[in-house]
């Protein structure tokens, strides 16, 4: 049974073949059967049977199949050897050999007894082996059936130790010369058939890499984008460049190969070639030609698919150069349609006009690579690309957009040029009517009654309408008749406005010039004799009333004229006409008597037109530095602060910094939220109503408040700047936003924004007196500017040092300043001495609603920089203890602070009037507030205290501190002083409890001399702060007259002044 044949190759087994127990020497028989012989191997016995088995399934595989179909002669080689051994081979080869056998030839034992055994065992053994064995005597017997020119020289002579012919010892010697002969022949054939199964197995491979390679070519999917075409074509070209290397090795290999099987004949010619040889270099040559042919075809299918992946290249390229181009001419376009074709008014016009070249030029350069992508289109299309039929329409939309730009943009201009020529009219007519009107008022009624004075007048006016022709005035209505269907409503009013007021005017001159002439020609006609009358005595013809009018002979038809003003009414047309600046809201037109009417008609000039547009002016700009500040703090947002947690920079930014972004931005982000999402949309609302913008800011007067906490932050923000400012993060960031400036230039932005509301609020509010939004602005700006002070306010609290308690528990700062100040302490009845007693000390004050505190400003340098102010924290008082007197005696702007009852007193120098008034008003706001609330508690004790203690309090002796009503603290009139204090029952009783209400003068004298002032600037730095625990006393408030000793109070026990009576009772 013959076993499965497996495929080998000569390298799997070159060991075995190197032994040379099997050979295929190449020769055939008579037939051209192949012939493989086994011949004389003395280790035959130990080779395993899996060794032959390969070399013999190796050997009947190497001849062509049609040689093989034949059939193969086997040719067995015993001669010295037994009996046993032609047994084993017989076995070996009949279990071994898969392909046809023909015949097996046994060259037997030589020796005679093996030779008698072998014609034995071969009878008995024939059926055994199922292959047609010959057994063979002699070299001769073997030539019979196979030429001795097919077989190896093993068997061109008869192997016998007596053959003729030289000695043993030379026949030896040829015999080993012809056995290394076979071996390197057989070497040789062994090399080419190795070289040979490379190239089979290099074929194989080729073809194994350029069928796959060919089925992803046929099964290739476009991408849709360029960067997975651009993959592609890079994977492809790679995968050419291994097959099409794969090719050349294959053809240098095969044509090496053929050289090699050549070699002999080429270089023998008589030297024959034998069949496998032969069958071999025409199969090679085959292959070398198969080889070159797909080659061909290959390289054209390649440069096919090559093509087909550039150009969708180029498509993606080009499709995405489309979009790009088509982005920036949708923006051009929606920014041309933006552009009002008719201004308002000619400033407009003009600037419309002056931004739409500048729109023209920016776009030229987006013009310009879309006519350059569409000629780049035209040259792909040319090129016979695939998507020919995608890149036409593409191409012709981009010129279509360049066109309609271009069309749109020269319709634009001319429509804004006309509308300026309109509006430039306009203007003219506005201005030789205001001329005209002016001219007319500056006419005195008086020198006009004379001939003269009227001849006069009559040139002036003749002169002025002779400046202007009459088509420059008519050429506003056929510029309106001619552009009517474009001109806008609000332009098409103004032209009206313009024509009538041009009507008005020209009216006037005429019924002037009419009145005029009569005035210069009535002398020169003949006067009628009349009866000289006293009436008719004054030099104007006319009559000074209505009754002495009558009929006059020499008047030409029945003209009804209205009577002149009486001379006081004259005197005031004087005043009235005297020459008045155009910028008047309203101009009084003296007309004559003829003109029939009132002498007098107010002509509107409407100034408030450019007021509204001052006021549009001014809320465009806002609108637009709102825009921008809203886009730089999105630039800052995204391009610093968003980076510091960016993975891709994270190793730039400082380990310091990490942990400090809220440091160093502040509520940088809120504010953005803040001005993005809702400020800024509320003041575009206002486009239509510029005067309403105040609104918008008292609607956002809370919101606003977020600028304290930035500005709180902001010296925090600076000191960390300065430590890490020059880091190569900063540097890369801005780099990346392209800005000019650092990143410490545009956190100083907010500071600066709340600051430039006010100005624009200001010159918002100049012009919108008149306005309906007026008040509001007003409120609006005091909001801004109460905003600014706190923001100003805040900078100088965080500045504070040496405080021990929290500030924040003292509520809203009220006010802050620098003033001079000079104490006045008292111990018992002593007063507190110093040596240094006229320098004053100079003194930063806080106020809050809690507390006043008494710093010192101190400069301290900052590496270089501008000295930052700090403020070392001195003493505190509280204002529940306090008083003030407003008024100081030889300074109107001192005023004094006292604590505890005068037991200290403060007298404060503020650097002006109006700084010395706001403080004063300001802690008695204060002071107010509180008694408010001591009254509030007094009413509530007294409605749920009624039964508890009817103690009544003898006030004749209390001592009178001064008044604290509200009525008081509020009369404009009163310079009292206001106080809430708590001094104790014994000292008031030692200093006497009668004193007359009269004595508590609102000016408290200011020491004259030295000797009561303590005047050393560090003087309270070694005070300690005073207790300032007051009791409460819990009393109903009933004024009646009770003697000292009936008081329910001990000495030195503290009370709370809550009212005083009319007659001064406590």
């Amino acid at each position: 049974m013959q076993q499965e044949v497996r495929p080998l190759l000569a390298i799997n087994i070159i060991e075995q073949l190197h032994r040379q127990f099997a050979l295929l020497s190449g020769g055939r028989g008579k037939d051209g059967d192949p012939i493989i012989t086994l011949p004389e191997f003395s280790g035959f016995g130990n080779i395993s049977e899996e060794d032959f088995l390969n070399v013999i399934t190796y050997l009947t595989s190497v001849p062509s199949q049609e040689a093989a179909s034949v059939g193969f002669i086997v040719i067995i080689d015993r001669r010295r050897d037994k009996w046993s051994s032609v047994k084993s081979s017989l076995a070996r080869v009949a279990g071994a050999f898969q392909g046809n056998l023909l015949q097996v030839l046994v060259l037997r034992p030589s020796r005679f007894l093996q030779r008698a055994i072998a014609d034995i065992g071969i009878r008995l053994h024939r059926d055994d082996f199922k292959m047609k064995v010959v057994m063979l005597n002699s070299l001769s017997d073997l030539h019979g059936y196979v030429d001795k020119a097919q077989l190896t020289h093993d068997f061109g002579e008869p192997w016998s130790t007596a053959t003729a012919g030289g000695s043993t010892i030379e026949r030896q010697f040829t015999q080993e010369r012809l056995w290394v002969k076979e071996h390197l022949a057989e070497s040789l054939v062994l090399r080419k058939d190795h070289a040979i199964e490379s190239f089979v197995v290099t074929m194989r491979s080729t073809a194994q890499i350029l069928q796959n390679f060919t089925a992803d070519l046929a099964d290739i999917q476009l991408p849709d984008d360029a960067r997975h075409t651009k993959d592609l074509l890079a994977t492809h070209t790679e995968k050419y460049k291994r097959v099409k290397d794969e090719l050349n090795l294959a053809m240098k290999q095969g044509t090496t190969l053929l050289s090699s099987i050549k070699e002999p004949a080429t270089k023998n010619t008589s030297c024959k070639l034998n069949p496998d040889e032969e069958e071999n270099i025409a199969t090679v040559e085959r292959f070398l030609v198969q080889l070159e042919e797909t080659g061909t075809t290959f390289e054209e299918l390649w440069l096919k698919n090559r093509l087909k992946l550039e150009q969708c290249l180029q498509l993606m390229n080009f499709e995405r150069d489309c979009r790009e181009v088509k982005t920036s001419l949708d923006g051009l376009m929606r920014a041309q349609a933006a552009f009002l074709d008719c201004g308002s008014s000619a400033s407009q016009a003009e600037q419309l006009l002056h931004e739409l070249k500048a729109l023209d030029e920016k776009a030229q350069e987006t013009l310009d690579a879309a006519h350059r992508l569409a000629l780049h289109g035209d040259q792909l299309i040319q090129s016979d690309h695939y998507a020919a039929d995608l890149i036409r329409p593409a191409c012709a939309e981009l010129r279509r957009i360049c066109d309609d730009f271009t069309n749109g943009a020269k319709r634009k201009q001319g429509l804004l040029r006309k509308s300026l020529e309109i509006h430039r009219r306009i203007n003219e007519v506005n201005n030789w009517c205001e001329s005209g009107v002016y001219l007319l008022a500056s006419q005195a009624v008086d020198k006009c009654q004379s001939p003269e004075g009227a001849e006069t007048a009559l040139q002036d006016i003749r002169k002025f309408l002779m400046s202007t022709s009459e088509a420059q005035l008519s050429g506003l209505k056929d510029l309106r008749d001619q552009y009517e269907v474009i001109l806008t409503a609000e332009v098409k009013i103004s032209v009206q406005k313009a024509l009538r007021r041009l009507e008005d005017v020209q009216e006037m001159f005429e019924k002037r010039q009419a009145s005029l002439r009569r005035l210069s020609a009535k002398q020169t006609r003949p006067v009628q004799p009349v009866s000289p009358r006293p009436e008719s005595f004054p030099k104007c013809s006319l009559p000074q009333s209505p009754r002495d009018t009558g009929p006059a002979p020499n008047r030409r038809g029945s003209e009804n004229l209205s009577t002149p003003k009486q001379p006081a009414d004259s005197d005031l047309l004087k005043k009235k006409s005297s020459r008045k600046t155009r910028g008047s809201i309203k101009i009084e037109v003296m007309l004559e008597a003829s003109q029939g009417g009132s002498n007098h008609a107010l002509l509107t000039n409407e100034t408030e037109e450019s007021l509204l547009n001052r006021r549009r002016h001014i809320l465009k700009e806002m609108i637009e530095t709102e825009r921008l500040y809203v886009e730089e703090l999105q630039s800052i947002i995204e391009g610093y602060a968003a980076k510091l947690e960016n993975t891709e920079l994270s190793h730039l930014v400082p380990v310091a910094l990490e942990d400090k972004k809220e440091v160093l931005f502040g509520n940088l982000s809120e504010i953005y939220e803040f001005h993005n999402r809702t400020f800024l949309k509320e003041l575009e609302d206002c486009n239509e109503n510029p005067e309403s913008v105040g609104t918008c800011f008292l609607k956002r007067k809370e919101d606003l408040k977020i600028y304290e906490k930035y500005c709180q932050n902001k010296p925090r923000s600076e000191a960390l700047w300065r430590q890490y400012g020059d880091s190569t993060f900063f540097q890369e960031c801005q780099k990346k936003l392209d800005h000019k400036l650092s990143l410490d230039a545009y956190l100083l932005k907010p500071v600066q924004r709340i600051t430039k509301y006010q100005l624009m609020l200001r010159e918002m509010l100049k012009c919108s007196e008149s306005a309906d939004g007026a008040v509001e602005l007003k409120d609006a700006l005091a909001t801004v500017l109460d905003i600014i002070k706190s923001v100003n306010d805040s900078m100088h609290q965080i500045a504070i040092t040496g405080f021990e308690g929290n500030l924040s528990d003292l509520g809203r700062l009220l006010m802050q300043g620098s003033f001079s100040v000079w104490t006045d302490r008292k111990k018992g009845h002593s007063k507190v001495k110093d040596l240094a007693r006229f320098k004053p000390m100079q003194r930063h004050l806080f106020l809050y609603s809690k507390l006043l505190l008494f710093c010192k400003r101190r400069e301290e340098p900052a590496d270089g920089r501008e000295k930052s102010p700090s403020y070392s924290f001195k003493h505190s008082l509280k204002m529940s203890a306090v008083g003030i007197t407003e008024n100081v005696k030889g300074d109107a702007k001192k005023f004094e602070v006292w604590y505890n009852g005068r037991e200290e007193v403060y007298i404060i120098q503020a650097p002006s009037m109006e700084v010395k008034n706001m403080w004063v008003t300001e802690i008695r706001k204060v002071l107010t507030g509180q008694l408010e609330a001591c009254r509030e508690a007094r009413q509530l004790h007294q409605r749920i205290g009624d039964s508890v203690y009817h103690t009544s309090v003898d006030t004749s002796n209390a001592k009178n501190v001064g008044r604290a009503s509200l009525k008081q603290a509020d009369s404009p009139n009163s310079k009292a002083g206001t106080r809430r204090g708590s001094p104790s029952l014994a000292r008031n009783q030692r200093t006497g409890w009668g004193r007359s209400p009269s004595n508590a003068d609102d000016s408290v004298p200011v020491p004259s001399s030295a000797d009561e002032l303590s005047n050393s600037s560090d003087a309270e730095d070694e005070m300690s702060n005073k207790s300032e625990d007051h009791g409460r006393f819990v009393v109903q408030l009933k004024h009646k007259m009770k003697a000292p000793q009936d008081l329910p109070l001990e000495p030195g026990e503290l009370v709370e002044f809550l009212g005083e009576a009319e007659n001064g009772q406590w």
